[in-house]
């Protein structure tokens, strides 16, 4: 299967929710896909996160994760994936977040400068630090975590241009149908 990073695959607000974001269906285990896996994705992840991603400008131009790195990096996707979500559903993520800082240390140890370990790792910092923790949201349609930015913290989707529709067109078809119903 061959994919392209389009900025929708960027709609985190955040490298770190961009680099968990990289599973899609995550918790459909039928459906889910690791994007990770696919030959030339975890390569071609840093380019389009340098011009998509919404902390561009803290990095500029990263580099790929090394290959002799990469299983602690997916290790570390994981484990902020599994802290951010449970903070987000206000589980006891204290308990995750030893795992997680333990996960950055060890990535952060290996790291080259400038690369999406290493950058990923920073953002991660500054998510867990974040003023705001409400802010940071679970896509009602998607399931990918993402920093909500409006004015009123009423934002319900990822993306409101793929998610939001998608949400907005399946009720619309569910009223139609139920109005036609016998």
């Amino acid at each position: 299967m061959s994919f392209s990073w389009t900025p929708h695959r960027f709609s985190g607000g955040a490298l770190a929710l961009d680099v968990a974001n990289s599973v899609i269906l995550r918790h459909d285990d039928e459906r889910r896909i690791d994007r990770f896996e696919t030959a030339g994705q975890m390569e071609s992840f840093p380019k389009a996160a340098a011009n998509f991603c919404a902390e561009r400008a803290l990095f500029g131009d990263i580099l790929p994760v090394q290959r002799e790195n990469r299983a602690d990096f997916i290790t570390m996707r994981e484990t902020i994936d599994r802290y951010f979500r449970a903070r987000v559903l206000g589980e006891a993520a204290e308990l995750l977040l030893a795992d997680l800082l333990a996960a950055l240390a060890k990535v952060l140890k290996r790291a080259a400068a400038g690369g999406l370990d290493a950058a990923t790792v920073h953002s991660t910092l500054r998510l867990i630090a974040m003023p705001d923790p409400e802010r940071m949201k679970i896509c009602r349609n998607c399931g990918w975590l993402f920093i909500d930015r409006s004015k009123n913290k009423s934002r319900a989707w990822c993306d409101m241009a793929v998610c939001g529709n998608r949400a907005k067109a399946s009720r619309h078809y569910r009223r139609k149908k139920e109005e036609t119903a016998p």
